[in-house]
């Protein structure tokens, strides 16, 4: 899992949506104004939390985590899958305030698909586009797997200094990876619609899973058994983020909003967001 097992993950009184994290575009539902608000509701606990500031996100509550890690726990010790969702729902609502704020949190990973599909894409063309100087079809043309996958990752998500940027070229990685596994024969350089869009799908449950991790990941370790088995339950916490994802993404599909280019991160959003919900909702 990367340099992320070592995190205890963030603690109290920091904003929930940390500075660095790209805002969202202002959405316009049914004509209202991007600078309304939404209207609060039960299931919106974010609307409760303390606030930092006038126009800014709410702070983190001591304790976020608690609850996520005690299910996460109970799970990492005994597989048991009621304390896998619940330590899951208790993570989206109780440690990120609800689906709204955590969503606000991943618009990163949103911003990031878009620029993987991006590039993907111009490798399939050769019009290099925003990525001119960056990532040249003719100079990677007889280049190995993994120096075409390196040219994306610093094309993609160059490092930063942050944790997110790390994660995410994590998983951009091990989206690219995943699919080589998948289809062995396939050309990194010439991808399919339907392998770019895979790629994305992967990277956005392999980043939210990621996210996790660095919060939460170290309690899980820690309360399982043996380092097997806490691999073996961080393994199922992902196939958990995976076939969730997965089924946001089919849906959108099977309702007219496939995953083209131009409108990558804003598919990405959506499906983030109806995943987070089902997270949110599905406690047992």
């Amino acid at each position: 899992m990367g340099t992320s097992q070592s995190s205890r993950g963030p603690g109290p009184g920091v904003p929930l949506v940390p500075p660095w994290v790209p805002p969202p575009p202002p959405p316009f539902p049914d004509g209202a104004s991007p600078n309304q608000p939404p209207p609060p509701t039960s299931a919106n606990p974010a609307q409760a939390l303390p606030i930092a500031g006038p126009g800014s996100v709410p702070l983190a509550m001591p304790g976020r985590f608690g609850s996520a890690r005690t299910y996460l726990g109970k799970f990492a010790r005994s597989g048991e899958g009621t304390s896998l969702r619940r330590g899951v729902s208790d993570y989206v609502t109780k440690g990120y305030g609800g689906r709204s704020t955590a969503a606000k949190r991943l618009e990163g990973t949103a911003r990031t698909a878009g620029a993987l599909h991006g590039a993907l894409s111009a490798l399939v063309t050769g019009q290099q586009g925003e990525f001119s100087g960056s990532l040249s079809r003719s100079l990677l043309q007889g280049k190995s797997a993994r120096e075409i996958i390196d040219a994306v990752l610093e094309a993609v998500r160059p490092v930063d200094g942050t944790q997110d940027a790390e994660a995410s070229r994590e998983a951009v990685n091990d989206s690219l990876s995943d699919l080589l596994e998948r289809f062995p024969d396939a050309d990194l350089l010439a991808l399919t619609d339907d392998q770019r869009a895979l790629v994305v799908e992967t990277f956005t449950a392999e980043d939210l899973f990621r996210r996790l991790v660095l919060d939460v990941g170290k309690h899980i370790q820690d309360a399982a058994p043996t380092a097997s088995e806490a691999l073996s339950r961080l393994a199922q916490i992902r196939d958990y983020i995976r076939e969730v994802i997965s089924d946001s993404f089919t849906r959108l599909r099977d309702s007219g909003t496939p995953l083209t280019s131009g409108h990558v991160a804003s598919t990405v959003r959506s499906a983030l967001s109806a995943a987070l919900e089902v997270f949110e909702l599905t406690r047992l």
